[in-house]
């Protein structure tokens, strides 16, 4: 378990990964996400995920820039979106993602989701890309388990990452314990649910009980589950709130209730919905 905001995790290749970072989904390109970046990684954040979908990494890179930090000090994950997959599809929109983030290189790289009768022959080129020193770490996003099998039978190189909608509605018991097993790291977007969480009176009662706010208990329990999170904000105040969730910890009985709030309800898309596409 990571007990500072800088802390990481080594994923299944030795690469070592922040177990905290932000997102940038539905952010805004130009000042909006540059100011959201800048204002993370001046407060300690080392880890930025967007995407070619999200059409802000050209903001993303700027405000990496514009920080001073090294860029070997910044962990960027991006993603390859379902109309670019496809063997050459995903070599070029690889390269279009280094050229907007300004980059020669990825820390990480995924396919956004398993559109079938793509998602091999994505996986192929990232192997490729891989084994060709362009990105340090390959992943899947919204990756259900069956589709991580699947991938698995053919693929010389196993995914580091599957980052999926995980939060205390949707914590996906059997996927997190599969992806222990095979040593894969899970990570967790909308980890907060969109908001829909912030009223959800059992965990109103463990944040009081700590003096902290439910976003806080939510992100804790992620870390706590040894899960990677990657909460998403605009506001300088909401970004410096989020990553203070290292100065308390969630007892075992609290890490249980919380658990118990499991529903399988999902604010986005179901990646089985994938699978009944031509």
């Amino acid at each position: 378990m990571i007990t500072h905001l800088q802390d990481t995790v080594t994923l299944n290749n030795g690469i070592k990964m922040p177990g905290f970072g932000l997102g940038v989904y539905k952010v805004e390109n130009g000042q909006t996400v540059i100011n959201a970046v800048k204002t993370a990684i001046e407060h300690g954040y080392r880890s930025v995920d967007t995407a070619s979908f999200y059409d802000n990494e050209e903001g993303v890179g700027q405000g990496i820039r514009e920080t001073g930090i090294s860029r070997e000090e910044i962990f960027i994950t991006s993603k390859v979106w379902n109309e670019e997959q496809g063997y050459e599809s995903t070599l070029k929109a690889f390269d279009r993602s280094l050229e907007k983030l300004g980059t020669d290189y990825l820390d990480l790289y995924l396919i956004h989701w398993p559109v079938k009768g793509k998602y091999k022959e994505t996986w192929r080129a990232m192997e490729e890309l891989y084994a060709d020193g362009k990105v340090r770490a390959i992943g899947v996003s919204n990756f259900h388990l069956h589709h991580l099998q699947d991938l698995m039978q053919d693929s010389k190189i196993k995914p580091a990452i599957d980052q999926v909608e995980y939060h205390p509605h949707l914590s996906q018991p059997e996927l997190r314990e599969f992806c222990e097993m095979e040593n894969i790291q899970l990570e967790a977007w909308s980890p907060l649910k969109r908001g829909k969480l912030l009223d959800e009176p059992t965990l109103r009662r463990i944040a009081e009980k700590h003096g902290k706010s439910i976003a806080q208990v939510i992100l804790r329990w992620d870390i706590q589950n040894n899960v990677v999170t990657i909460p998403k904000s605009v506001t300088d105040k909401r970004i410096i709130e989020n990553a203070d969730i290292f100065d308390f910890i969630l007892k075992d009985v609290e890490m249980e209730e919380i658990n118990s709030l499991n529903i399988n309800d999902r604010t986005g898309t179901n990646p089985d919905s994938y699978d009944l596409q031509d």
